[in-house]
């Protein structure tokens, strides 16, 4: 049966210490407390050391033991001997020594409001400058792309445009529909009340071309392209391509940026077009069915009421957005960092700050026009 550990303290000369470690220190067992130990190293004692001879058995529970006696000695300038420790003992602790200790927790530090204020507004300041370079680097790209330099390869610019536009049909019609069929359900529920039914027609056509057809689009294509969009630039950073290209002579803005942009400010009109037609043709649905209204009369109602004006309404919106979803997402997958947490922090960033600048510019473009 094993020994319990145990410690005696010897002074063999005066200032010298001697501690006598005996029996099996391991986690099985309970060590006794150091109180004894760490009280005994005090100004008296200028030399410490060890004799192990009577110890049977060690794992980390005498390093633990020993970690405090040698922080306790250090404090107190106590000169150490290690030789009397078991050789592994003794490269442990250099281990322990040679890596300082990894704190993962620091305490907040309390700053002065000033103090806070001015951080913010310096990182203000960085930011804005970096989406003004940004900016003037894409005009310097289409600059050079109308006086025929070709900073980008047409097969590049038809895949985006596929994967804007085509690709995207399912998606947007859903949504279209759907939007439609609400729309046109919320009013059948307040006009029947005065029997006014086929004003359902003008309620869902007025309501797809000058919102809902551009704003659902705009943000299905933040959320689908404008996402994707940054994580392929943010994949490039972080395998250094974009850095390769600049490194080659090549404007990654006018080789990678342009085209995206391009693509969705040609691409987001024309699906805020069929957008508007699904979700005229999904409000006739409940018409048709819930209002006793036949399909051509409630057509003829619609062409009755969308006027031209209105109908490019909705496509100056759709353009502005393609191109405030175009640059935010190229945006942020240009400012992404070297990891792959960095490059989910950019697709994320990418999405809500489309979706912000589409409502922002929404509501602005609405006032204009209505004033």
């Amino acid at each position: 049966m094993d020994q319990p550990p145990a410690f005696t303290l010897q002074r063999p000369q005066p200032g010298d210490l001697a501690v006598a470690l005996s029996g099996s220190w391991t986690l099985r067992a309970h060590p006794p407390e150091p109180a004894e130990l760490l009280a005994a190293l005090d100004g008296t004692v200028r030399r410490l050391g060890f004799a192990c001879d009577a110890l049977a058995a060690w794992d980390t529970r005498l390093l633990i033991f020993l970690k405090a006696v040698l922080e306790t000695a250090d404090q107190h300038h106590i000169e150490v001997d290690r030789t009397g420790l078991p050789p592994g003992v003794q490269r442990l602790l250099t281990l322990s020594e040679a890596v300082p200790e990894q704190t993962t927790y620091s305490a907040p530090v309390r700053e002065f409001v000033a103090t806070r204020v001015g951080r913010l507004t310096l990182a203000l300041i960085g930011q804005t400058r970096e989406v003004a370079t940004f900016i003037g680097e894409i005009l310097l790209a289409l600059l050079a792309l109308l006086i025929g330099k070709k900073p980008f390869k047409a097969r590049d610019f038809l895949y985006f445009i596929q994967s804007c536009g085509v690709d995207s049909l399912p998606i947007v019609s859903l949504i279209a529909v759907l939007v439609g069929v609400i729309l046109s359900f919320v009013g059948a529920v307040q006009l029947q009340m005065f029997g006014a039914q086929i004003y359902v027609a003008n309620l869902v056509g007025l309501g797809m071309v000058l919102e809902m057809g551009a704003l659902m689009s705009g943000v299905i294509i933040a959320g689908r392209i404008g996402a994707s969009y940054a994580a392929q630039l943010g994949t490039m950073q972080v395998n250094e391509e974009i850095d390769a290209l600049r490194t080659m002579g090549i404007s990654p803005v006018g080789f990678l940026v342009l085209p995206r942009m391009l693509a969705l400010m040609l691409m987001l009109p024309l699906l805020c077009v069929y957008a508007d037609i699904m979700g005229i043709l999904g409000g006739s649905v409940i018409g048709v069915t819930m209002l006793d209204l036949s399909l051509t009369e409630y057509l003829e109602q619609t062409r009755k009421t969308i006027q031209l004006s209105q109908f490019g309404q909705g496509i100056l919106k759709a353009s502005i957005f393609g191109v405030l979803i175009g640059f935010a997402g190229c945006l942020r997958g240009m400012q992404c960092g070297r990891s792959a947490l960095a490059v989910g922090e950019a697709t994320t960033s990418a999405v809500v700050t489309s979706i912000v600048l589409i409502v922002v510019s929404d509501s602005f473009i609405t006032y204009l026009l209505y004033r």
